[in-house]
């Protein structure tokens, strides 16, 4: 079985983070966005995993390239690059991988993570996984049948159809069949919205008796802007509660690190308190801070500087001021 992740685009709504790195590289809990999601995936089946297949712009570099193959290097299963240059929709962005389109797979979008407490049954012909959503509206949502089989994929519905929202993980047993109908909506330029539409691809097998059915998370962990990738990296720190989050080569001096935070190797920590729910990346030096649910990354100083709710990135210095007060009665600083 292989996994297909498409990450061709650059994630504009987490600028300026995403200037420099496109967003499924981004820190969650001290690991790229796009390792937590394959190692999930991984999780939730039984079936070995062939190949990996990232799906990016050519444009991304070859840095990024380097950083996608030791990812799957360090789970121990073959990376592969293909290239999505036009952004020409999702069944679009899916094909490019067509030469890993030929027996069991599972597509996953790079930018949401997930948790569910069942494994995924391959011997079914089709899985999409959704969730309930109060505004279905923005989401792509499947119409069930009573027996639970999904009827129809309906895309950003004006009107209130289901509350059932796909959160971009498929599975099918059939990549080979997925490839023809996606491959047919291109020959005959078959467009939705003005894109090539995944959900045209399942709707055509479905008319010729593809049986897709619905997967349900536990929960749904969205990366879409800054408050969402904050709250998600303190939800999925709390995954790892109890497990070891500091690395024995960071320094904690005179300080207090508040669990489940995530400190990595070559830290110094001094004076400060730092957590709950924060990931503090390589090398990063904090002093005398207090710094709550964030997301520091890498090579970073911050000093004297009161941190919540915020993501810092890499090679940033904070420098706060030092202060010698006496204040009164019923004084209010912001």
């Amino acid at each position: 079985m292989n996994i297909i992740i498409p990450m061709a685009g650059w994630g504009t709504r987490l600028r300026p983070h995403t200037l420099t790195i496109p967003k499924p590289m981004l820190p969650i809990a001290g690991k790229p966005i796009v390792q937590r999601l394959v190692e999930d995936l991984i999780k939730s089946t039984d079936e070995k995993i062939d190949n990996v297949v990232f799906i990016i712009r050519e444009d991304f570099g070859k840095k990024i390239e380097e950083h996608l193959n030791a990812i799957a290097y360090s789970i121990g299963i073959p990376g592969h690059i293909r290239y999505q240059d036009q952004p020409l929709g999702t069944a679009h962005a899916i094909l490019c991988a067509g030469d890993f389109l030929n027996d069991r797979v599972i597509v996953a979008f790079a930018d949401t993570l997930f948790k569910m407490n069942f494994k995924l049954e391959t011997a079914k012909e089709g899985v999409i996984f959704v969730q309930k959503v109060a505004d279905p509206s923005a989401f792509g949502v499947v119409k069930l049948d009573a027996t639970g089989a999904i009827t129809d994929f309906v895309e950003k519905p004006k009107e209130f159809v289901s509350d059932l929202a796909i959160i971009g993980i498929y599975y099918f047993r059939e990549g080979a069949e997925l490839r023809a109908e996606m491959q047919y909506l291109i020959d005959n330029n078959i467009m939705g919205k003005g894109e090539y539409q995944l959900t045209d691809a399942m709707e055509n097998m479905k008319r010729k008796g593809a049986k897709f059915e619905r997967g349900i998370v536990q929960d749904w962990l969205d990366c879409g802007n800054k408050n969402a990738t904050v709250d998600t990296n303190a939800v999925y720190l709390g995954y790892l509660k109890g497990t070891k989050l500091v690395h024995e080569t960071a320094k904690i001096v005179n300080s207090v690190v508040i669990e489940p935070s995530f400190i990595d190797e070559g830290v110094v920590i001094v004076d400060s308190v730092v957590g709950p729910y924060v990931s503090v990346g390589k090398n990063t030096v904090i002093e005398n801070s207090v710094i709550k649910k964030s997301i520091i990354q890498s090579n970073s100083v911050l000093k004297n500087k009161l941190i919540e709710n915020s993501m810092v990135g890499n090679n940033t210095k904070l420098l706060g001021k030092s202060e010698d007060l006496s204040i009164g009665d019923y004084v209010t600083t912001e």
